[in-house]
C-alpha cells in the first residue's frame, strides 16, 4: 500500500508514524521548506498523550514538556480565583498519562525524527507544495507546484484548515470567525507572579480571554490573547502591541504586565468552516483540522488530529477502512466540536447573570467532569504489534534527541 499524507504539522506526521506502527509505510510532502520552526506553546491533554506514548514518545516528553499542577480560570478584572482543576498527578493518576504543555517546535522535531527513525530519512518531503490531485480506479496522482507528480493508493490530507486535499470533497472555505489571536513566549523571569508550581491561568472576560503557561524546560511561558475584530491579518503578521494593550484596557494587573513583557508579538485569525458531509471519497481522506476545523477554546485542536491519526491507521488496511475510519470519529468530534462552540460563547459573556451563573458552575468543575474527554483510548492495536509491549518502551532510537454535556473546564489557548 502506498500511502501519501500532505502535510508534515502535528496531524501529519502522527499519521505517518502511526501508519509505520502498524506495518504501513508512507511518504509526508510538506510545502514550507523545512522542518517548522513555530515559536508557540501547545496543550496535549491526556487522550493525545496516549498516543504519543504508544508510538514511543513518552521519555523525549517528560524531557522537554511542562506538567501542568492544575487550570486555575480568573476573572478578568480583578484577577479573582472563579475555579480551579487539578492536573498534574492527579491527572496522571486517573487517565494514566500526563497532561503536557510543550512548544510546538520541540513537539514537531520529536515527531519528525519519530518519523525517520520508524521510516526512514527522506519520508518527510519539504518544499513540496501540494496544488492538486486526481483520482482513478487505480489510485490518486498528487500534483505540485514545481510540476512534478507523486502517485499513491490512498491520499491524506493533514494540510489544515486551508486544506487543497479538502476540495476534492467540497467546495466550502474558510470563513473569519470575527476573532484574531495575539501569541508570544515570555520568558519567565519577567513574570516573577507565576513563580509557584506550574499551572494554566485563563483570564476570562467580554469577548475576550487571555491564557498563559509554561512550557517545558524553555523557560517560557506562553501567552495567548483573543480580540475581536472586524477583519483578518493576511496570515502570520508581527503583532502590534499597542493594539493589544488597548483592547486590554481595565484587565487585572497582571495580565497587563504579561502583555507588556511580550516581545515578538504573533497576529492572527480565528476561522471556522462548515462541516463536511465527509471525511472521505474514494481514495482521499482528511484528519485534524482539514476535516473538522477546531477552534482553540478547549486546547483540543491538536490532540484530536492525533486521534483522528491513530484511528486512521488502525483502519487503512481494512476493506471499507476509511469509512470505517470515520465512522468511529465522527459522533466523538462532533461532540467535541459542539464543546468548543459552546465554549467561545461561554468563555466570553458579558457580565452580568449569565456570566455570575457560569462562574458558580466553574467554581463547582472536577477533573471527573473531563473524562468524556481525556479518557478517550487508542484503537486496538493491529494483528502486526505484540500486545505484550509496553508502549513506553517501544522506544524510538534516540528518542530523547528530539451523553450529558461536558461541563467546562476552562482550558483553551
Amino acid at each position: 500500500m502506498r500511502v501519501a499524507v500532505v502535510g508534515a504539522g502535528v496531524g501529519g506526521l502522527v499519521t505517518a508514524a502511526s501508519l509505520a506502527l502498524e506495518g504501513v509505510r508512507c511518504t509526508v510532502f510538506e510545502r514550507s521548506g523545512g522542518p517548522p520552526d513555530v515559536g508557540g506553546g501547545i496543550q496535549i491533554a491526556p487522550n493525545g498523550a496516549r498516543v504519543l506514548h504508544r508510538l514511543g514518545l513518552g521519555p523525549a516528553l517528560r524531557a522537554v514538556a511542562t506538567r501542568p499542577a492544575a487550570v486555575e480560570l480568573r476573572r478578568w478584572q480583578d484577577g479573582r480565583l472563579i475555579g480551579r482543576t487539578e492536573l498534574g498527578p492527579a491527572a496522571e493518576e486517573r487517565y494514566g498519562v500526563p497532561y503536557y504543555a510543550l512548544r510546538r517546535t520541540d513537539l514537531s522535531r520529536m515527531l519528525l525524527h519519530a518519523v525517520e527513525a520508524r521510516c526512514g530519512a527522506g519520508t518527510v518531503q519539504f518544499g513540496q507544495q501540494c496544488v492538486g490531485l486526481d483520482e482513478s480506479p487505480y489510485g490518486v496522482r498528487l500534483r505540485f507546484a514545481g510540476g512534478q507528480a507523486h502517485d499513491a493508493d490512498i491520499a491524506v490530507g493533514a494540510d489544515g484548515i486551508h486544506s487543497v486535499v479538502r476540495r476534492a470533497l467540497a467546495g466550502d472555505a474558510p470563513r473569519f470567525t470575527g476573532h484574531t489571536v495575539y501569541r508570544a513566549l515570555i520568558p519567565v523571569a519577567r513574570l516573577p507572579w507565576l513563580s509557584g508550581p506550574h499551572r494554566i491561568t485563563v483570564w476570562l472576560g467580554p469577548r475576550q480571554h487571555c491564557v498563559c503557561y509554561p512550557v517545558g524546560r524553555s523557560g517560557a511561558v506562553n501567552l495567548v490573547a483573543t480580540v475581536e475584530s472586524d477583519h483578518s491579518p493576511e496570515g502570520f503578521t508581527r503583532g502590534d502591541a499597542g493594539r493589544l494593550a488597548d483592547a486590554y484596557q481595565g484587565w487585572h494587573t497582571n495580565v497587563r504586565r504579561m502583555l507588556a513583557a511580550a516581545d515578538h508579538l504573533v497576529h492572527h485569525g480565528l476561522f471556522d468552516r462548515t462541516p463536511l458531509r465527509g471525511w472521505h471519497r474514494g481514495r482521499i481522506v482528511v484528519v485534524g483540522d482539514a476535516a473538522h476545523p477546531m477552534l482553540p477554546f478547549l486546547a483540543q485542536g491538536a490532540t484530536q488530529a492525533i486521534e483522528d491519526a491513530a484511528t486512521l491507521a488502525a483502519c487503512v488496511r481494512d476493506p471499507g477502512g476509511l469509512a470505517r475510519y470515520e465512522a468511529l470519529r465522527r459522533p466523538r468530534v462532533d461532540r467535541v466540536v459542539a464543546a468548543v462552540r459552546e465554549r467561545a460563547v461561554r468563555m466570553h459573556l458579558p457580565d452580568g447573570p449569565r456570566q455570575r451563573q457560569r462562574d458558580r458552575e466553574l467554581a463547582g468543575a472536577q477533573l471527573s467532569d473531563q473524562d468524556w474527554l481525556y479518557g478517550w483510548d487508542h484503537p486496538p492495536r493491529s494483528r502486526t504489534e505484540p500486545s505484550d509491549v509496553d508502549p513506553d518502551h517501544r522506544a524510538v532510537p534516540d528518542a530523547d534527541g528530539g451523553a450529558a454535556a461536558p461541563r467546562p473546564s476552562g482550558v483553551a489557548g
